[in-house]
């Protein structure tokens, strides 16, 4: 399964069974580009929540990139408003296979506004700046703050880069800026407004918009 859309009953089905239920331009698309992830966060669905088979997100085998465009193909772009390259892991990890969906998407409807959602560890990754390869072919980059300090962040996360990683993903956020319009650092409601208003000081220091996003218990 390749594009998603998340569905009134907290699911995720199959874009194409879902749009009857919407009028057009109202849909979200989902790309679910990989199962890899560089962290293993422990508030993550992937640590511990079953999915049922017909809804789940994990991947038999990871898409090429034409099987993707193959895929997005097949939809009726008029009733989608966006989309959004994820994974039930980090996509960034396949980064060649991203880009290159990302470069058809925009070539095909350049109206369309493209998310991605990322740890924002790509730098570290790949041992070099990443940011400007986004220039042109992302309106919104979603980047999981998770914490406002690194100590509270890798007990969440367990990065597998280990001390570091908060400052690489804070710098990546603020590399993106001048490449991407919408730059947001986003956190869960569940860790409290403390702890919610430190990560806004955090983004306002660094000129990003903060979200605070519900918490999905399993």
């Amino acid at each position: 399964m390749i594009v998603y859309t998340f569905s009134k009953q907290h699911t995720y089905i199959d874009f194409a069974a879902s749009v009857k239920e919407m009028p057009k331009g109202l849909r979200t698309a989902y790309v679910n580009i990989t199962n890899q992830c560089n962290c293993a966060c422990t508030f993550c669905l992937r640590q511990f929540k079953e999915m049922a088979k017909e809804n789940t997100l994990w991947l038999e085998a990871e898409p090429t990139a034409a099987q993707i465009i193959e895929n997005l193909e097949q939809q009726d772009w008029s009733l989608i408003r966006e989309i959004v390259f994820c994974g039930f892991g980090e996509p960034t990890l396949r980064l060649d296979v991203l880009l290159e969906v990302m470069r058809y998407v925009k070539e095909k409807m350049p109206q369309m506004k493209t998310r991605l959602n990322t740890n924002g560890l790509s730098d570290l990754e790949y041992k070099k700046e990443t940011a400007v390869l986004f220039a042109g072919l992302l309106d919104t980059i979603s980047i999981s703050l998770n914490a406002s300090n690194e100590e509270e962040y890798l007990k969440l996360t367990r990065s597998k880069f280990g001390q570091g990683s908060y400052e690489a993903m804070l710098t990546f956020a603020q590399k993106c800026r001048p490449h991407i319009e919408n730059v947001v650092l986003t956190v869960v409601d569940s860790i409290g407004a403390n702890e919610i208003q430190k990560c806004q000081k955090i983004c306002d220091e660094r000129g990003v918009t903060l979200r605070v996003r519900p918490y999905e218990a399993n």
